[in-house]
């Protein structure tokens, strides 16, 4: 079957587990009902906190871990892919992993992903901001086959490094998750366009599932969470930031069709890089 029905789960995640498990369970059963078989939620699902402290005090390892068991249930219940775009996950050095994890219908954890990219930057007029001294960046890109579709991974501040995307897409992916928290200035200015270049550049569906709103832990975030097709196209979105459901159907034979019309991941070259003297200047 070439056309699979996906949801989106647009969030307003806040600092407590339970209440951000009662939304996915509800959005998943409504999902289910019509007709999904995949459903992703944003970055940061279950507990949103803004710092290490509020994560010490809500985040869980690994094993164990009460939110996985529960999740698990939820997919089975509703017999679909249930795709966790991340969660805080405690690890031994103090620090957390901020993890992504796909359920299949039965249940069972069939693949997981720690977020690569970590955004550590000096911005001007306020302190350095560092995500690497709470979270631990991961090292693994991370594709799977699920039922319906080769599923590459990604969360939020991925999406800015492309060479990322080419390396799913080359080992097969032809969709691409990237859960976010996207603040509002940042969305406005890029979201749409970087997540449309992303699907362009690769020839895969992409799938956005944002948080919107202003949360618990004081911050505002972008929502408008989106499907961009193989040739660049927003086939479905969130219009704004309030939490609800996105539902579209992905026709997975765009994918070849797209990567035919410009073969760019065929046509890839490797590549050296000349570092010329300069010629002084010009007369």
């Amino acid at each position: 079957m070439s056309t699979i029905t996906i949801a989106l789960v647009q969030m307003n995640s806040g600092m407590e587990a339970e209440a951000n498990l009662a939304e996915i369970e509800l959005r998943a059963a409504e999902a289910r009902e019509a007709g999904a078989r995949y459903v992703l939620t944003p970055e940061m699902s279950i507990v949103f906190a803004e710092n290490r402290e509020g994560l010490r005090e809500r985040a869980r390892a690994w094993e164990n871990n009460p939110a996985i068991t529960r999740l698990a249930e939820v997919a089975r219940a509703n017999q679909l892919y249930l795709h966790i775009g991340s969660l805080a996950i405690a690890l031994e050095d103090g620090r957390f992993a901020n993890r992504s994890v796909l359920f299949d219908p039965h249940g069972e954890v069939v693949a997981t992903y720690d977020k690569i990219h970590l955004f550590d930057a000096d911005l001007p007029g306020i302190n350095a901001y560092r995500e690497s001294a709470t979270y631990a960046g991961g090292d693994r890109a991370v594709v799977v086959d699920t039922d319906h579709f080769k599923l590459g991974f990604s969360i939020c501040y991925d999406m800015r490094f492309a060479g990322l995307y080419r390396a799913l897409a080359q080992a097969g992916a032809q969709v691409i998750a990237v859960p976010a928290a996207f603040t509002v200035p940042t969305g406005e200015a890029h979201w749409h366009v970087l997540l449309r270049a992303r699907a362009i550049e690769t020839g895969c569906f992409v799938l956005a599932a944002a948080q919107g709103g202003h949360h618990a832990n004081g911050r505002s975030t972008y929502g408008h969470s989106l499907v961009v097709a193989p040739w660049g196209e927003v086939i479905a979105e969130a219009k704004g930031d309030l939490p609800g459901l996105v539902v579209a159907n992905l026709d997975l034979d765009a994918v070849a069709a797209a990567r035919q019309r410009v073969p760019a991941l065929a046509n890839w070259r490797e590549f050296s890089l000349a570092e010329l003297p300069g010629q002084g200047n010009l007369r």
